[in-house]
This record gives C-alpha cells, sequence and structure tokens, in this order.
C-alpha cells in the first residue's frame, strides 16, 4: 500500500459493495419440498457451536446449495470436516422459517468429484487429503492449466465461499488487506478512505460466521515481491493471525477459513518473483498439468457441445504437437484450445468447418508466440509449421500460402 503524506482527513469506508461480492457466491438455497425423508445427499459437517444440543455436528450446506434450515446429526461415522453421503431423517417444524432442524444419518462416503477441469488421479488424491486437514494448497503448473478453476471449483462441490485476490497488484505488505482511495471533500481538502480488501472482508465476515466455510485464493503468488508476502506468513503458519492495519492490532485467522495460492514459475515467465524457502514451507505443494488429449477433448466438448468430436481432436491434437515441442520457450494453454472453440463454434466459421481451422489456429496458437506466423526464425513461425504439419496428418485443407519462409515472406514472389 503506498501512501503519500500530507495533511488530510482519514476515512474508513465499509465496503458494502465488495461484502456483497463475497457473500453472492454462497449458492443457491434448498426448499423444504425437495428436501423430503429419505433423499441423499453430499455434506460436509462441523462440532455443533450451540451449548446444549443433543447433536454434535451441523452442516449449512447439501449438494453445494444452502439448506433451508439447520443440518444435525450425531452419527459417529461422520468425521468433521470430511465431505460424506447422508441421508434425510427427518425435517422438525417444517413450517417455521425461524426454527426446526433437518436431522440425517450417514450414508456412506462422498465421491470426490470436481467439475471443470483435469486431475491426474494421483494429484486428486492428495487435494483430497490437503482440504480434509485443512492445510494451505499451494498449485503450481504452466499458464491455463487450470489452477483458477480447480479452485473455484473446489469452492462449489464444497459450498465454500470463494475469495479470489490478484496477488499482482500488491505492492506492499497492507495491499493484502487494504487499498487507499483519495478523494475531495465537500471544502475541497483530499480525503484518504482506507477500503477493505476481499481477503480481510472474508477474514471478519469468517468470525461472524463460524457456520461458513471460506476458500481465499491468492491467484499468482509470486507476481508480488517477497518482501510484500512476509504480511501472510503468520496467517499460513500455526500462529493463524494478521495484522488489522486499520485497527492497528492482530486478528485470529478463523479455522472456517482456507487458503489456495497459484503461481506460474519458471525463466519464461516474466515478472515473478522467487519463492523463499520459509514462504514454500507453509504450504502443501501439488503439481498440475496440462490434460492429457483424451481429457482435453473430453472438457472441451462439455464447454462447447456444437463443435463436432473430429474438430475437437484435431484442435487439441495439434495443441499437443506445440507442448511436446522442445525448441520453443513457453507451452499452449487450455485457454488457447478454448478459444479455438469459440471461433469455430461462430455462426462466422461454423459452416466452414475444419477447412477453417488453419486461419483460427494463425490467432489462437501462433499469436502466442514472439514473431510473426509467416517467419519460421520466430517462435511463432515454428508454431505454424507444427499446426500445417498436424492439419495436414488429420487431412484438413490447407491454404495456398506455402511454408513460412526465413525473413517473414511466404508464398509465390510478386512480380515486377
Amino acid at each position: 500500500m503506498r501512501l503519500t503524506l500530507y495533511t488530510s482527513t482519514f476515512v474508513y469506508v465499509d465496503t458494502a459493495r465488495a461484502r456483497r461480492r463475497i457473500t453472492a457466491a454462497v449458492p443457491a438455497k434448498w426448499t423444504l419440498e425437495e428436501l423430503l425423508p429419505g433423499r441423499t445427499v453430499e455434506a460436509t459437517f462441523w462440532p455443533n457451536p450451540a451449548e446444549g444440543s443433543a447433536f454434535k455436528l451441523r452442516a449449512t450446506h447439501l449438494d453445494g446449495r444452502r439448506a433451508p434450515k439447520v443440518v444435525l446429526t450425531s452419527d459417529p461415522r461422520v468425521v468433521p470436516g470430511v465431505p460424506c453421503l447422508v441421508r434425510v431423517v427427518a425435517v422438525h417444524k417444517p413450517e417455521r422459517d425461524d426454527r426446526g432442524r433437518i436431522e440425517v444419518e450417514f450414508v456412506g462416503p462422498a465421491p470426490f468429484r470436481i467439475e471443470g477441469v483435469y486431475l491426474d488421479p494421483n494429484v486428486s488424491k492428495k487435494l483430497q487429503v490437503l482440504l480434509e486437514s485443512g492445510l494451505n494448497i499451494l498449485l503450481d503448473g504452466p499458464q491455463g492449466c487450470g489452477k483458477t478453476v480447480l479452485a473455484r471449483s473446489i469452492a462449489d462441490s464444497l459450498g465454500m465461499v470463494f475469495v479470489f485476490f490478484n496477488c499482482g497488484a500488491v505492492v506492499e505488505a497492507s495491499d493484502f488487506f487494504v487499498s487507499i482511495a483519495v478523494r475531495a471533500s465537500a471544502s475541497g481538502a483530499p480525503v484518504t478512505d482506507f477500503v477493505k480488501t476481499d481477503i480481510l472482508i472474508a477474514l471478519e465476515e469468517a468470525g461472524e460466521h463460524p457456520e461458513r466455510k471460506y476458500l481465499v485464493f491468492l491467484d499468482e503468488l509470486n507476481r508480488c515481491q517477497e518482501s510484500a508476502r512476509n504480511a501472510l506468513m503468520p496467517a499460513l503458519d500455526a500462529t493463524r493471525r494478521v495484522f488489522h492495519p486499520i485497527e492497528n492490532t492482530f486478528i485470529p485467522i478463523p479455522d472456517n477459513v482456507q487458503f489456495i495460492a497459484a503461481v506460474n514459475r519458471g525463466r519464461e515467465f516474466t515478472g515473478t518473483f522467487g519463492i523463499d524457502a520459509a514462504q514454500l514451507d507453509r504450504f502443501a505443494p501439488l503439481q498440475m498439468d496440462y490434460p492429457p488429449p483424451k481429457a482435453e477433448v473430453e472438457l472441451l466438448a462439455k464447454r462447447h457441445p456444437k463443435v463436432s468430436a473430429g474438430n475437437l481432436e484435431i484442435i487439441v491434437a495439434v495443441a499437443d504437437a506445440i507442448r511436446s515441442a522442445g525448441d520453443l520457450p513457453g507451452s499452449l494453454s487450455v485457454r488457447a484450445t478454448d478459444e479455438a472453440c469459440v471461433y469455430l463454434e461462430h455462426p462466422l466459421f461454423a459452416d466452414e468447418g475444419k477447412r477453417a481451422l488453419p486461419e483460427i489456429l494463425k490467432s489462437s496458437f501462433c499469436a502466442r508466440f514472439p514473431g510473426r506466423w509467416d517467419d519460421l526464425t520466430t517462435d511463432a513461425g515454428t508454431v505454424w509449421a507444427l499446426v500445417r504439419k498436424t492439419l495436414a496428418s488429420h487431412r484438413v485443407p490447407l491454404p495456398d500460402d506455402g511454408e513460412p519462409a526465413a525473413g517473414g515472406s511466404s508464398g509465390a514472389a510478386k512480380p515486377a
């Protein structure tokens, strides 16, 4: 947080808009008519804070949706913090909106499901263990492999409030928790407002609502300087507290808050900073990668049902050839294959079918690398050569523009 010192008035701004943005992430609510006795749903239970209650455990969400009444159980087979399948036994006081409960019994362990992203089976098992243990998780993988989608899917599937924070905007340590806005007062004097970030709002809300679970996602963690990340150090270790810059005191991190961070590490990523051993040790690292071709085709088919299976396989085959090339400085993300499908399913290209692929891939694939597609001395030209070769192997009609030429010209020379 940068602050220019001058005589001014300091005002704290209660960011109601940001609070609405966070709480809006809570999934839609069930109705009692949908939760009749005998229905099996998935839930995650936590210790019941109500003193004197006959039920040891409680939940607020079923299948990721808010329950209309508190969900209670004393079934000894239910493990706190571990998703499980339960059966509705009874709904007490259904006529009252402010009273009653939904009583359930244990059915079995819940299948671990994450929608919209590919996970290696071994990584999936490790992720489930880390989520159940409440440890901080570091997702490390190439750009566009699905780190953000995975974090959001975790929150959706577990009924957690998802809090996204872009660490690339952090300059100083306090930027994680407050930002500064300067405005003119009625008299024209400068007034400095302290505005809470979504992270600080979530930490305060988590303390007020222990029945909710919050997932704080720190995107691009290594794009802020190492010294700025020091503000998070006590939040990520056993201390579990952070400095509140507005109240000028340390506040505890509630147990219902879990952190997941994402990084891109490698020489090809400029504008990033190293993560030292002490910071890295506060996370459980998980390595992610691009999905194998078959899994990527399945992902794209769900997102773009109008694109034929044959064209999806061609797009993914070209992407796989580029990713497997050892002489390119970077790689090709799933965002690129997704973008190609967006083009292909649009009415302007849909009628052309696979004949449109060469032109589409010049933009979606080649343009993601330095240089021009028609200059073989550049990375983009190397990618175009791979595109042509792979498309030809799939009998896709190619434009009559010849191979990329050194120096940036292609095709026949124009007459003088």
